[in-house]
């Protein structure tokens, strides 16, 4: 692994970065509707129309408009809210800790749980655990993220009570330190199982299927000849090659876990993200949809460039120009 090609991969993310924002603009104000309508009302009359589209540019050509957009964004001004009117940054950074915490965190549920069932399997195919995992990873996957989170607030929250229906806190309280932290943790735990369960599946299978070629080679079974005990071999010299793939998987799903994190935040009212996005393209908020347009773009492109960098380090064999 190079600086320059790390370079490289970074310099990437502007012209990532610009195509994103250039057809998230274009799509956003070629959309039906009018935000100066959604913003003032029905019954509002042309003259005060004319003032809002002029205090915020939007009686400008559009091509106007798109040029002024990016010169702003440029300097890393993200324009201002046309519902809030406040900095679309400061809006966004309040509420990017939430999503980032539920994200990261069903990523690390679905990897170590997928890997995990993957190894499962491998160690005894074709048996009784291979099929109850595969079937039951393959039947969480094909459920919609909707489903599974209704689902789990009947059951294990409104039934069964043993986590919060909604919210990243508890409404009445006042904890502080460990115990409010304790507090959001309880919080997080079944949306971001939910969340999780989207991606397990994929890790699964590919653990599984890389395990079994891997466990049928000729080092394993120089291993075993050993006598290393079959715990040992699995972990030290069967499963570090097949989590190659893997790990191209799990930074390529980097960017599906925030899409559905905007159904995981709506469902379980996480404020995050996802709920400042639908309740922005439902009032047509454009400065504030396309900043999370482009902080995504962002996000999703830097977690290619730390797959690659997995990659190098779970098999030096690889190279980068």
């Amino acid at each position: 692994m190079t600086p320059g090609y790390v370079g490289r991969r970074l310099l990437q993310v502007v012209p990532t970065a610009g195509a994103i924002l250039v057809i998230g603009f274009l799509l956003i104000h070629l959309a039906p509707g009018d935000p100066v309508v959604a913003l003032a009302g029905q019954n509002g009359d042309a003259e005060y129309y004319a003032f809002m589209r002029e205090k915020f540019g939007l009686d400008e050509p559009l091509p106007q408009q798109l040029a002024t957009y990016v010169s702003r964004v440029v300097r890393a001004d993200l324009g201002v809210s046309y519902l809030q009117g406040r900095p679309v940054a400061a809006i966004i950074a309040e509420r990017v800790p939430a999503t980032l915490l539920l994200s990261v965190s069903a990523l690390v549920l679905s990897s170590l749980g997928g890997i995990a069932l993957g190894a499962l399997a491998a160690s005894r195919p074709h048996g009784v655990r291979d099929g109850v995992a595969t079937a039951a990873t393959l039947a969480v996957y094909a459920a919609p993220v909707f489903w599974v989170g209704q689902l789990a607030i009947l059951t294990l929250a409104a039934g069964l009570g043993w986590f919060p229906v909604q919210g990243m806190t508890s409404a009445r309280s006042d904890a502080t330190g460990m115990a409010a932290a304790l507090d959001v943790a309880h919080h997080l735990v079944l949306p971001a199982l939910v969340l999780a369960s989207q991606e397990v599946a994929a890790v699964f299978r590919l653990t599984r299927v890389g395990l079994l070629d891997e466990l049928a080679s000729d080092h394993v079974r120089t291993a075993r000849g050993k006598g290393l005990t079959e715990r040992r071999v699995l972990v030290k010299h069967a499963l570090r090659r097949p989590l190659v793939p893997v790990v191209t998987v799990i930074g390529g799903r980097a960017g599906h876990l925030l899409s559905g994190a905007i159904v995981t935040e709506i469902v379980f009212g996480w404020p995050g993200l996802g709920r400042l996005l639908l309740g922005s393209l439902q009032a047509r908020d454009t400065p504030v949809v396309l900043g999370i347009f482009l902080l995504v773009a962002l996000l999703v492109v830097v977690a290619n460039v730390g797959t690659d960098l997995v990659y190098r380090w779970l098999d030096p064999r690889v190279r980068f120009a």
